[in-house]
């Protein structure tokens, strides 16, 4: 884990220099909003003000979780590998969005609870399956480690292709219960307040659900204090994997997008262990689940989509692509006041 302690800060002469290049367009002073803001932190990962999102790819971390034995979810967990083998094939709900908009998709068997028979599938298992929170740890120490550095490796491997920009992803059923578990000990809120129906539950099922949290967090006994800890007892192997996505993008200055609850969960777990990976990561949307603003807010990120989304697999991330490229088409072409007659606005105080 040496990688984690040796993480830098961004090269902020190439932040403000975007923002004066951002500043010189003939338009109002920051009227493009959060946008500028995001193109001036890929200014500062990239170590350039000459942005590029040429190359884009979604990744979609898989694996399942023991918990689901206690009847949290609607369907079983052999439909993780089976969503699993369609995305890695590109015939789910990601590849459809990833396609209008030019990104590459890769699914990563981290933790499925079976062997699963599809050449497209990259494995990289570390567990099949965690155990059930409710009963105990989720993984051991050693698992939860090299979780995180399949998600590091992959950011490094990723950008010696060319990637700019990483979305992450996840399938596996069961983690939005796992997810809750790790947002009530962070946000320390109580189980009730961030736990969501997931794909579907009804009443009677979300207050088991809770129920199953709040017994995961009496039996682990985890610290917010201790976030390595707290995803070894609470999370799950695409969890580790993917917060190793937040802590590679960091190390390897690869800007990286949160996803939805999950990966929010996991982007938090990053920010904890190592505090500068937020100027890394950039929010897309503020997730339906009731745990997702909470989240993104610890992590000082603010989201330009809600719209109440909830689907997964990254396909929330996907969509903040196409208004990072309107921004970028603004930032690179548009008319500039030395070209003009306009005078230039000037910041008011």
């Amino acid at each position: 884990m040496y990688r984690i302690n040796n993480i830098g800060p961004p090269d902020m002469v190439s932040y403000h220099a975007a923002k004066s290049r951002w500043d010189s367009i003939a338009k109002p002073l920051g009227s493009f909003g959060l946008l500028e803001e995001m193109v001036q932190k890929i200014a500062s990962v990239q170590g350039t003000a000459d942005v590029a999102l040429s190359v884009r790819t979604a990744v979609v971390m898989c694996g399942d979780h023991g918990v689901v034995c206690e009847g949290v979810t609607q369907c079983g967990q052999d439909v993780t590998a089976e969503c699993a083998t369609a995305i890695a094939e590109g015939r789910s709900n990601i590849n459809a969005v990833a396609r209008a908009f030019n990104i590459d998709v890769i699914a990563v068997d981290v933790g499925i609870a079976s062997d699963v028979d599809c050449d497209a599938l990259v494995s990289k298992k570390v567990v099949y399956g965690t155990d059930d929170i409710a009963l105990g740890n989720a993984m051991t120490k050693e698992q939860t480690e090299h979780a995180i550095s399949i998600g590091m490796d992959i950011v490094k491997d990723l950008k010696k292709r060319g990637t700019k920009l990483i979305i992450t992803g996840e399938m596996g059923i069961g983690n939005t219960t796992s997810t809750a578990a790790i947002a009530s000990v962070i946000l320390g809120i109580s189980p009730e307040k961030v736990t969501g129906r997931g794909a579907g539950l009804t009443s009677e099922g979300l207050h088991k659900k809770v129920n199953v949290v709040r017994r995961a967090i009496e039996v682990n006994n985890p610290s917010a204090d201790k976030p390595l800890e707290l995803l070894q007892k609470l999370g799950g192997a695409e969890i580790a994997a993917m917060t190793g996505l937040f802590l590679g993008g960091a190390y390897y200055h690869v800007t990286v997008v949160v996803d939805g609850v999950i990966s929010a969960a996991a982007c938090a777990i990053a920010c904890s262990v190592q505090p500068v990976c937020r100027e890394y990561i950039l929010a897309s949307h503020c997730s339906g689940e009731p745990a997702g603003e909470g989240l993104l807010n610890f992590c000082g990120l603010k989201a330009p989509i809600n719209a109440g989304l909830r689907l997964g697999e990254g396909t929330g991330g996907i969509l903040l692509v196409p208004l990072l490229d309107g921004a970028l088409s603004l930032y690179n072409n548009s008319h500039r006041f030395d070209d003009t007659g306009i005078e230039r606005y000037v910041e008011l105080k």
